[in-house]
């Protein structure tokens, strides 16, 4: 143990990292960054030469507005998990800015209810068809839950994303397009969806042309016009649903899955399923584990007690999640058994669908 006259009072140290003496103080209780040495008389921390880059880490983590346990983690950790905790933060804020942004937009529409500025898209109609196969299955069809009957088109500088949700699944998938226009958000309802996906398939290489002017919708395709007006309802957050329901998630098991064999596997009258109740109805649930090589395993009730990574689905809802993907090969993601089942394409990051689990 170096002397003290070897050590950084708080202060040499605050002045070094440009952390402030409070912040040092804050950080040592957090566990984030403790002092080499205390006083047992004065009560001083004093800290060797070796923390003021660490100190240094946690200053710039600070001013980018890092979550303190990440902050904890960075420090103690490789170079390589330090960039991509940096990585999962940026897009967190990339993600944040842009909901500001279409919020300031909404906002001056309040203020200043002028004449809607008026966006417009071309997209392929292969891309579009995709997307929209990837999300129709999961929108909600409550009629109590109105908020819920349609696609929200969110649409980026690049392109649109399409998101629907019933509260039990949550699907979502991107499509590239030019944009003329701001960023909008529009919730389009499912009838006008369905309307324009047979016409898709007949548009061969024509574009599709979409224009969005505050509420009215245009969607020029194989020499026809559908119009129709986006759905009043505030579509729910998905990001933040997304970050508190899937996020980033080191812990979670990524399995890779042939889905003919699972759909099979599923669709076998000898499936185990365990029985539950829900809304006072009985349900078989599905209950997905890993098996001794790291494959998928559908568990039967007698073996939830011996498996901790497992997850409780609807069948028939993982079944339309398959068939959604469009992909002979789909990654799931298993995080424990009161965490959503992600199932996601390995070729193509912005298509994937979450499931709500159910309680076992």
């Amino acid at each position: 143990m170096p002397g003290v006259s070897d050590l950084h009072s708080i202060g040499e140290l605050a002045r070094a990292s440009g952390l402030t003496v409070s912040a040092l103080r804050f950080y040592d209780s957090a566990g984030v960054l403790e002092p080499a040495l205390v006083d047992p008389v004065t009560g001083y921390r004093w800290y060797t030469d070796e923390q003021i880059a660490p100190a240094r880490l946690v200053a710039g983590l600070r001013r980018i507005g890092m979550p303190v346990p990440e902050i904890a983690a960075a420090v103690r950790a490789e170079p390589a998990a330090v960039h991509r905790l940096l990585d999962t933060h940026l897009r967190r804020l990339v993600d944040g800015l842009a909901d500001a942004r279409r919020e300031v937009t909404r906002l001056r529409a309040l203020v200043d209810p002028a004449q809607p500025a008026t966006t417009t898209l071309l997209l392929t109609p292969a891309d579009l068809a995709a997307a929209v196969d990837a999300v129709r299955f999961a929108v909600g069809a409550d009629p109590e839950l109105p908020m819920l009957s349609g696609v929200l088109l969110d649409v980026e500088s690049d392109g649109v994303r399409l998101v629907a949700t019933d509260r039990y699944r949550l699907a979502l998938a991107r499509a590239g397009a030019d944009v003329d226009g701001p960023p909008v958000r529009v919730f389009v309802p499912v009838d006008l969806v369905d309307q324009l996906r047979p016409l898709l398939d007949a548009a061969d290489a024509w574009p599709v042309r979409l224009t969005v002017a505050g509420a009215d919708l245009h969607v020029a395709v194989a020499g026809r016009t559908l119009t129709g007006s986006a759905l009043s309802y505030d579509f729910p957050d998905y990001r933040r649903l997304l970050r508190k329901a899937v996020g980033e998630r080191p812990a979670a098991r990524r399995i890779p899955v042939d889905v003919a064999a699972l759909r099979a596997a599923l669709a076998d009258p000898a499936a185990p399923t365990v029985a539950r109740e829900h809304d006072g109805e009985a349900l078989a649930v599905t209950v997905l584990g890993v098996d001794d090589q790291g494959g998928l395993r559908l568990l039967p009730a007698a073996d939830l007690g011996t498996d901790a990574l497992r997850v409780g689905v609807n069948g028939g809802y993982l079944l339309d999640a398959l068939d959604a993907a469009g992909a002979p090969q789909l990654v799931l993601e298993l995080d424990g058994p009161v965490a959503p089942l992600a199932v996601r394409r390995p070729d193509d990051a912005d298509t994937y669908s979450v499931l709500m689990p159910i309680r076992l």
